[in-house]
Parts: C-alpha cells; sequence; structure tokens
C-alpha cells in the first residue's frame, strides 16, 4: 500500500512535473523531497497547497487504498458482475462492502460504487440509492457521459420495473435531455440506449406514435452507423407493434432482420423468438388453431420446454391452441402451468401473459364450472385493468363480459 509521499510523487511524475514546478513558492524543493521520501510530514495547510496543485482533492492524497488496488478488485468484480454466476450479487456485496466509505474519486471509485449498488438493488437490499447517486456525482465530475447516462437509464428502469410506467418515462426524459443538453453529440452506444428504452417506454404508456418515432429514429442511426448494438431489441418491438396492428408485410420484413441478424451474430434465440411471433399471431389473431398447435409440438421437439429464462410462453399458446381445438381439460392442464417471470414488467409482455387466466375462464365455463370461470375472468380484469389498451385487454374485458352474461 503506498504511503502518503509515494502517491504525491506518483501523481506529480503522472502529470510530469518537476520537484521544483510542485513545489511552487510556497514550498522548497528540499521539503517537497523530504515529503515525497516521507522523511517529512505536511501540515494540512501544506497538503492543501499541495493537492491544489496536483488538481486532486486532499482526499485522494490522505487514501489508503492504493488506486492499483482498486483496480485489481475493479477487475475482478466486472469479471464477475457479467458472469452466470447464481449467486454473483452476494459475493460482489461482500468483495466491494469493505472499500465503500473509501470510494471518493477515480473511475475505479465510481464504477464499484454503481456496480455495489446494482447488487444491492437486485438483491432487494435497502440503501442501493444513495450509493449510485454518488457514483453518478463522481462520474459527472469525470465527465464519463456514457456511464452517468447508464445510471440514468438504470434508475428509470428501476421505476418501470414497480409499473410505475408514466413516471418512468417522465424520468427517461429528463435523464436525456440533461445529457443532450450538456454534451450536444451523444456517443452513439448512448444514443442507441436512449431510442431503444424511449420506445420501450412510450409503448408501455400506450403512447404509440411517440413509440414508433423512437423505435425508427434508431433503427436509421443504427443503419447509418453500422452498428448491431440494440437493433435485434427494436426489431422485436417493431414486429410486436406490427403484429398488433396485423400488418403481414411489417411482420415479415423485422422477421427476415431478426433472422439475419441472429445467423450474424449466433443468436440461439432468434429463431425460437420468431417462432413464437408466428404462433402467437395463429393463436390470437387468425385463430388457426390446428397449425399454431403443430408449431407448438415441432418447437418442443426442436428446444425443449425451458421457459424460465423467457418473457414469451409457448405452454400458453399450446394451452389457447388445444381450448380453440375443444380440448378444453388438455389446454387447462398447459394454462396452469404457465407463470410470470419476476423479471417480465412490460405491458406488452405482461398483458398476452394475463391472457392465460381469460383462456382458462373460457375452458372452464366450456366444462360448466361457472365459479371458476367467473373468478379467473375477473382475475384476468384486475390483472389488465391498470395496462394501455392492446388486443389482449380487448379479449380479456369480452371474456369477462361473456362470463357474466352467462
Amino acid at each position: 500500500m503506498k504511503s502518503l509521499g509515494d502517491r504525491i510523487r506518483s501523481l506529480r511524475k503522472q502529470q510530469k512535473m518537476t520537484l521544483e514546478a510542485l513545489a511552487g513558492d510556497k514550498l522548497t524543493k528540499a521539503m517537497l523531497s523530504y515529503i515525497e521520501n516521507n522523511k517529512a510530514k505536511p501540515s494540512m495547510e501544506s497538503l492543501a497547497y499541495i493537492a491544489e496543485r496536483l488538481g486532486v482533492e486532499v482526499s485522494e492524497l490522505l487514501e489508503d487504498v492504493s488506486s492499483q488496488e482498486l483496480r485489481d478488485v475493479l477487475k475482478s468484480v466486472e469479471k464477475l458482475f457479467t458472469s452466470e454466476q447464481e449467486d454473483k450479487y452476494r459475493e460482489i456485496i461482500d468483495w466491494i462492502e469493505p472499500y465503500v466509505e473509501r470510494l471518493n474519486h477515480s473511475y475505479e471509485a465510481a464504477r464499484l460504487l454503481e456496480i455495489y449498488s446494482r447488487s444491492l438493488y437486485y438483491e432487494k437490499k435497502e440503501g442501493w440509492k444513495a450509493f449510485i447517486e454518488k457514483a453518478a456525482t463522481l462520474y459527472d465530475q469525470l465527465n464519463i457521459t456514457s456511464r452517468l447516462a447508464a445510471i440514468g437509464i438504470f434508475q428509470t428502469m428501476a421505476k418501470f420495473s414497480e409499473h410505475q410506467y408514466a413516471e418512468s418515462l417522465a424520468m427517461l426524459l429528463e435523464e436525456r435531455s440533461k445529457i443532450e443538453t450538456r454534451n450536444g453529440l451523444v456517443e452513439p452506444l448512448t444514443r442507441l440506449d436512449f431510442d431503444y428504452v424511449e420506445a420501450l417506454l412510450h409503448f408501455a404508456v400506450g403512447n404509440s406514435e411517440e413509440a414508433i418515432r423512437a423505435m425508427n429514429e434508431g433503427i436509421e442511426f443504427s443503419r447509418g452507423q453500422q452498428l448491431f448494438y440494440r437493433l435485434p431489441h427494436l426489431y422485436q418491438l417493431a414486429i410486436f407493434n406490427a403484429m398488433m396492428n396485423e400488418d403481414i408485410a411489417s411482420m415479415e420484413y423485422y422477421e427476415k432482420k431478426i433472422l439475419l441478424y441472429g445467423e450474424l451474430v449466433d443468436d440461439r434465440d432468434a429463431i425460437p423468438f420468431t417462432n413464437y411471433i408466428h404462433i402467437h399471431y395463429l393463436t390470437s389473431y387468425k385463430k388457426a388453431y390446428s397449425e399454431a398447435l403443430e408449431l407448438v409440438q415441432a418447437h418442443h421437439e426442436e428446444y425443449g420446454f425451458d421457459e424460465s429464462h423467457t418473457s414469451y410462453s409457448f405452454v400458453e399458446e399450446k394451452g389457447k391452441a388445444l381450448y380453440g381445438l375443444g380440448k378444453y381439460e388438455e389446454a387447462l392442464v398447459c394454462l396452469e402451468k404457465v407463470s410470470i417471470p419476476n423479471s417480465v414488467h412490460h405491458p406488452f409482455d405482461l398483458s398476452i401473459l394475463y391472457e392465460k387466466d381469460a383462456y382458462a375462464a373460457l375452458c372452464h365455463a366450456a366444462l360448466g364450472n361457472k365459479t371458476e370461470a367467473k373468478r379467473l375472468a375477473l382475475l384476468a380484469v384486475e390483472n389488465i385493468s391498470s395496462m394501455p389498451g392492446t388486443p389482449y385487454k380487448d379479449i380479456i374485458m369480452e371474456t369477462y363480459l361473456l362470463i357474466c352474461q352467462e
């Protein structure tokens, strides 16, 4: 661990300053040499003067953890943060916690604070906001715009995960305005993050026109910059929007784009996603249940039944297809298996998954179980009531009215 003198000498040499230049007119060259060699201890007044000449805070000179130590910790933490390890957030918290009170400057300190706060959030622990705000302050001082934007988007999505969609959108637009006003031209990847999340949130509040504008601007910017980043996410938004408007030509266009991108970057989710879109369109829009069931079975033979990693459910689509074919008991077996992952928060995804209760209600009604049919229909209505208008909301409301009339 570096001593005070070592830290002063290291910073001076990093800035290519001579002893004489750093000493200025308030210290002698000899005294400064003694300080750097730990043969003399500077007064707080002298320390403040040295810090000012070096362009750092006094706390940086007094810091009892070296920059190299922080870099080593950050390297290990970054690797863990991007890993698939199950308990990684708890381990990250344990790694960083001893350093938290001493993270007062430098990029390494800011990034460690950011990762620490995110890990606290994912572990559902209190206090994460204070640490992420401290990280943002450090990034601001260092003028690292991309990380500032990333923190703004993270805080926005934390609000989004609470299903506070309007508040989340307002927060994002404010963060984007601040970044763009301050910096003018925003770094391309940051710009694409903003375009994607803005489109996502406009759709979430039912503002389709603004969502399509942001989505199309992101797609055009990606093409113009020849950047693939965020492009598959934007295409997925575009294909869902086209499907809800039954715009077949656009659906086919974006499907080709998703598959092309998937082949280019070896994205193993591209084919399952387009399979799902085909099946979902057949069950929810065309009512082509036999064809949909064949495609579900073909998909499951190829990819299996594990749906824990995704927001779209082939099991639900199978249940809907079986309902449409009059196989109500088999349909119920499928629909009862459908669960909503904790990671799913967008109204489009939630609305589709809430349909499971409406279809289960229809199955129970067909089997003569009127009480259970009404209970499930009401549950679907309660879940969907705060969601923006979509074809799925219409189906659920119509199902409830139909069952109540019966």
